[in-house]
């Protein structure tokens, strides 16, 4: 049976939705840097920390461009992700990226958990509950199962969502987001990769 588009496109979504909450299950490995090389289904990235890393993609691995959004864009009932720094004093915390997921995703990975997008970081899945403006800015009210958390959104953060992406992306130079899956051996293996495709480095 031949899928539509649009059918595609929400059982891509969903198969992101699934494969982006078990990578963080067990021992979560989050790749970042560049491609040095693709072979097969073996991907290798030049790690921002240096060394190159292998990492070997499910035969239906799950890949999604990145392109820009405007904090604008983000309204109540919106499922996002926000990588944010700790709250200083009785400042909220301030985000350090947000990413809107497709409507297919929500509830992917929902809540509130440690994340190394720099020392002391968390990420939080949720919905947005409130999204107000102040004079310091944008600030959005986040909402999961077990609580809710408050986030400033500083001048040009990064805001991006996903874009179609295709294997023909996964070339040497490309910026890639890989929350991967770490085993007992160190091997690390992956159903989900995030390209920059559309010049946009993935922020997350």
């Amino acid at each position: 049976m031949r899928l539509s588009r649009s059918m595609s496109l929400v059982v891509g979504s969903l198969l992101l939705a699934t494969s982006w909450a078990q990578a963080q299950d067990g021992q979560p490995a989050r790749v970042r840097g560049t491609i040095a090389a693709v072979e097969g289904q073996t991907l290798s990235v030049t790690s921002r920390e240096g060394p190159v890393v292998k990492i070997q993609m499910a035969p239906n691995v799950g890949l999604r461009g990145i392109k820009t959004a405007a904090a604008s864009d983000i309204k109540p009932g919106d499922y996002v992700g926000v990588a944010s720094a700790p709250a200083s004093g009785s400042q909220p915390a301030g985000a350090l990226e947000v990413l809107i997921f497709p409507a297919a995703m929500k509830g992917a990975n929902e809540g509130s958990f440690p994340w190394d997008l720099q020392p002391n970081s968390t990420m939080t899945n949720a919905t947005v509950s409130n999204a107000v403006e102040n004079v310091s800015g944008r600030q959005l009210t986040l909402t999961y199962p077990t609580g809710s958390k408050t986030v400033s959104l500083p001048t040009n953060i990064p805001v991006v969502t996903f874009a179609d992406a295709s294997a023909a992306d996964l070339k040497p130079g490309a910026p890639v987001f890989v929350p991967a899956t770490k085993a007992p051996d160190g091997t690390l293996s992956t159903a989900f990769v995030v390209v920059g495709n559309q010049g946009v480095v993935p922020p997350m």
